[in-house]
């Protein structure tokens, strides 16, 4: 799914396929390294929180001294918010004792505030291009927001509704599939597919990565959060190496 205004340099990855498979395996690293910090680690959800927000702000800080798109301090960014999403979800839900669904429409609320405001001041919601950091602030918040609530989301399909992780994931993945039917046969505006396509991967994410770690007593296949979190820190490698390389070649043409 392309969103194209103009060729100006964006400090924003070009919304590609690439952008997309690099966006899942990130939210599947998100939720498995959520966990790890969390439970296996025994470290608990506020400790989870504080432990990955130092992170978030500190690659954030760096994204944002950026001139233009590089992918490492992108998607370290990316990488951040959908673990910080994780222990945020999960503490709202767990700790909070609020439940998912409460949970979900609390970061509901978050994100389309999130995105009314950024409306507000630039009458669109367009990320291409982004350049000025005051608006790249916003697409950092929504993307936080949108990372927590596919988590909760995610959540929401196995606890409240009682589908299986696997049946969760291949659902979410449906409607990743129906976003992109309607994306190329259908004149619906592309922003907000991006946007419902953006939230929709993180579910998928959260659901796929709780099937890679949970018991088999619970449907999972029991990999465990390390191993599983080790496992998609190298697919993210090589993908961020790849898209270096392909940077690259472009610029030099």
């Amino acid at each position: 799914m392309n969103i194209v205004e103009t060729k100006s340099i964006n400090k924003i990855a070009e919304i590609t396929v690439l952008f997309w498979i690099m966006k899942i395996v990130a939210t599947t690293l998100g939720e498995t390294l959520g966990d790890f910090i969390s439970m296996t680690l025994n470290l608990g959800y506020l400790a989870g929180i504080v432990i990955t927000v130092i992170f978030f702000i500190i690659l954030l800080f760096n994204q944002l001294k950026t001139k233009e798109y590089q992918p490492f301090p992108f998607w370290l960014v990316i990488i951040a918010t959908t673990t910080l999403g994780t222990e945020i979800s999960d503490f709202i839900d767990r700790s909070l004792h609020l439940g998912y669904t409460i949970g979900s429409l609390v970061l509901l609320s978050g994100l389309l505030f999130t995105l009314y405001l950024w409306y507000s001041k630039y009458k669109n919601l367009n990320v291409n291009p982004i350049t000025e950091n005051k608006k790249e602030i916003y697409f950092w918040i929504a993307v936080l927001f949108s990372n927590s609530l596919g988590t909760a989301f995610g959540d929401y399909l196995g606890d409240v509704i009682g589908l299986s992780y696997l049946q969760g994931a291949l659902i979410t993945a449906s409607i990743i599939i129906v976003v992109v039917l309607l994306h190329y046969y259908t004149k619906l505006n592309e922003v907000f597919l991006f946007w419902l396509a953006f939230v929709f991967t993180r579910p998928f994410g959260a659901t796929f990565g709780d099937f890679l770690t949970k018991p088999l007593a619970k449907g999972g296949l029991d990999l465990g959060t390390l191993q599983a979190s080790l496992v998609s820190i190298i697919i993210m490698t090589l993908l961020i190496y790849y898209s270096h390389k392909k940077l690259y070649e472009q610029n030099s043409n």
